[in-house]
């Protein structure tokens, strides 16, 4: 079986696949001080409620952009599954062309996302990627990656609301009942909110524009699933679609 790693800042996601099928995943905090001891033991302990053994595992692929724990995460793979994992970055055959003034300079994340996204819908692109920052990645008919916009996430904006202004009390980031709201608590969601609604059209709209195409947009992450009904431009909402696309890139640098 192939185990699956994206480390985001916010969360770690997991995923089990058996060939193509995606059988398992698991959300889990990034905590930038876990061990690779402490790793074992929270894998283990989700392993073991679908009755699943570290030997079960065959092949590791991580993507990472929290470079402290990407060492952790080796040791973690040497220490317990007796593997070398294929870690996703400068060198690594994507079978995409990456147009960016520095290919180096791009998100392992991001590339992932865009090579899931070309194989699921071969046509022009726009992927949008609801994490700890926000991302906007845009990828041509022919399947090349053309560059994008990063922005604060929405629970940065949120978070950063709270800390900064006195009187503020933390809020959940949620749809609240109707935009001219008559309480604190909901005068701030309905700005964060449909304020952060209005960011991800305006940006799709001008990338729309700029690029003289109609691209299909994409979403994924987190929040994907709350902002994209909302949203007058996201199409379609894939929350599987980093996993799928760590899948895709093993098999392209896998030699049996």
């Amino acid at each position: 079986m192939l185990l699956v790693v994206d480390v985001g800042n916010t969360n770690t996601v997991l995923g089990l696949y058996r060939d193509k099928e995606l059988v398992r995943s698991w959300r889990l905090t990034t905590d930038k001080a876990r061990t690779a001891d402490e790793w074992a033991m929270v894998i283990h302990e989700l392993f073991s409620l679908c009755e699943l053994h570290f030997p079960d595992i065959d092949n590791v692929i991580i993507s990472c952009v929290v470079p402290p724990l990407l060492n952790t995460l080796e040791t973690l793979c040497d220490k317990y599954f007796k593997l070398q994992p294929l870690v996703v970055g400068p060198g690594i055959k994507t079978g995409m062309p990456i147009l960016y003034d520095n290919p180096r300079e791009v998100g392992a994340d991001r590339i992932v996302n865009a090579v899931a996204a070309y194989a699921k819908k071969p046509s022009s692109l726009i992927v949008v990627d609801f994490g700890t920052a926000t991302t906007f990645d845009c990828l041509s008919k022919q399947g090349e990656y053309l560059g994008g916009a990063i922005a604060p996430g929405l629970s940065i904006s949120a978070e950063a609301l709270y800390e900064q202004a006195s009187k503020l009390p933390r809020v959940e980031i949620c749809c609240p009942p109707q935009v001219i709201a008559k309480n604190t608590v909901n005068s701030m969601q309905s700005g964060l909110f449909y304020g952060y609604v209005g960011l991800v059209d305006g940006i799709v709209s001008r990338m729309k524009q700029e690029s003289r195409d109609s691209p299909y947009v994409l979403a994924t992450g987190g929040l994907a699933t709350i902002i994209a009904p909302h949203s007058q431009t996201i199409d379609e909402v894939d929350n599987c679609l980093t996993l799928e696309g760590l899948r895709i890139i093993f098999e392209r640098n896998h030699v049996v």
